[in-house]
């Protein structure tokens, strides 16, 4: 099945925004994000003619995505271990004014999560996507969806009742 370009541009257009979100939490840059999502409609583009319409084309491109922002992640990280001198040099990030203790806190846990429960629990929780979705998006079953969401939540949960937000340490409301 050959899909056309105008499918691809009423993608992006349709999709694109959602995509930078799903690779802004992936990889932790919008820069990166934009540059994965970029990547990902090319690689789509390039490779249309194995589209089999076996699943929706949104959930075909959200797979190159993903693959895109591991391929992407496993550069940068290639990339920090050739830089590890000139980092150790950088002082560490401050927190802007604004951000909540409990946002900080949740970034924080949902980012130590294993890469597979981290995925499943942001493109469902963050980015609103079915267990059906995330299935075909992730080559899983949906069961195994199910399942993963289940455990990330139970670990955000605990790892919440360990490490409370520093507002909720001092027992502020």
């Amino acid at each position: 099945m050959q899909t056309s370009l105008s499918a691809f541009e009423e993608l992006y257009h349709t999709h694109g925004e959602r995509m930078k979100s799903v690779a802004y939490n992936l990889l932790g840059s919008r820069s990166d994000a934009e540059d994965a999502v970029q990547e990902a409609f090319l690689k789509a583009c390039r490779s249309r003619e194995r589209f089999g319409g076996r699943a929706a084309l949104s959930t075909w491109i959200y797979r190159i995505l993903i693959n895109t922002c591991y391929d992407l992640g496993r550069r940068r990280t290639s990339h920090r271990d050739d830089r590890t001198d000139e980092l150790s040099t950088v002082p560490p990030p401050t927190v802007a004014p604004g951000d909540h203790p409990l946002r900080i806190t949740l970034e924080r846990i949902v980012e130590g999560l294993s890469p597979r429960l981290r995925e499943v629990f942001l493109l469902y929780e963050v980015e609103g996507l079915t267990h059906r979705e995330i299935g075909e998006a992730l080559q899983i079953a949906e069961g195994t969806s199910k399942a993963a969401l289940f455990e990330a939540k139970r670990q955000v949960r605990a790892a919440l009742r360990r490490d409370p937000p520093p507002a909720e340490k001092r027992g502020s409301p």
